[in-house]
């Protein structure tokens, strides 16, 4: 009989047998509008995934001399002011292009990164618990972390294409090179500033958990 009423007590106590009144269960099932969002992301990174396979393609045509994935190649880079005339792929190209590649996989980790980290976070859990090919960054992951690695992950990419830039400054004009540094500038002091601000939140929830 003791052990029937620590059940019952037991059953009772868990939160996940606790039934929702109308609204706030309409309210909390809201979140699953989010789902089409990042199923439109799944489809956006099978996007990204056919675009590098067509550069890489175009990259290896070019490097067994066809020239029509050069001028593609050269056309895609901007360096068709300054190199319309060649016949054969140099290391600045080779560089640009490959650059971009790295380009395409760093924006489809970024996506990983909000499907996944995003769907754990605000819409259902994933139970991934003890998955061998769980992200390491998931099993601690909430809005603050998500909010850090997104912005560095932008930071990142942004580097990328700043080099990307400097490496064909010949196209450029001043103003350009400038904004872009500008620009990459403030997603670095907009990211130190996110981890900074978290990082007090954090020094203060422990001092009054003390």
């Amino acid at each position: 009989m003791l052990k029937s009423n620590d059940a019952i007590r037991t059953l009772t106590m868990d939160p996940r047998s606790t039934r929702l009144r109308p609204l706030p269960a309409i309210i909390f099932s809201s979140r699953w509008l989010q789902l089409p969002l990042y199923l439109g992301l799944i489809v956006a990174q099978a996007v990204y995934v056919y675009h590098f396979w067509v550069e890489l393609t175009h990259l290896v045509e070019a490097a067994f001399g066809s020239q029509a994935a050069l001028a593609t190649i050269v056309g895609n880079t901007g360096l068709k002011s300054i190199s319309g005339n060649s016949t054969s792929l140099t290391e600045t190209t080779i560089m640009l292009v490959v650059l971009g590649l790295i380009d395409v996989v760093m924006i489809s980790n970024l996506l990983i990164m909000v499907i996944v980290g995003g769907y754990e976070t605000f819409v259902s859990r994933m139970n991934l618990e003890g998955h061998p090919d769980e992200p390491e960054w998931l099993s601690h992951v909430n809005a603050s972390v998500l909010k850090v690695k997104l912005g560095t992950a932008i930071i990142g990419i942004s580097s990328i294409h700043l080099l990307k830039t400097f490496i064909n400054a010949g196209n450029y004009s001043e103003k350009v090179l400038m904004w872009q540094t500008v620009i990459h500038v403030a997603f670095l002091l907009s990211a130190i500033a996110i981890a900074f601000t978290d990082r007090l939140l954090d020094a203060k929830h422990d001092t009054s958990g003390v």
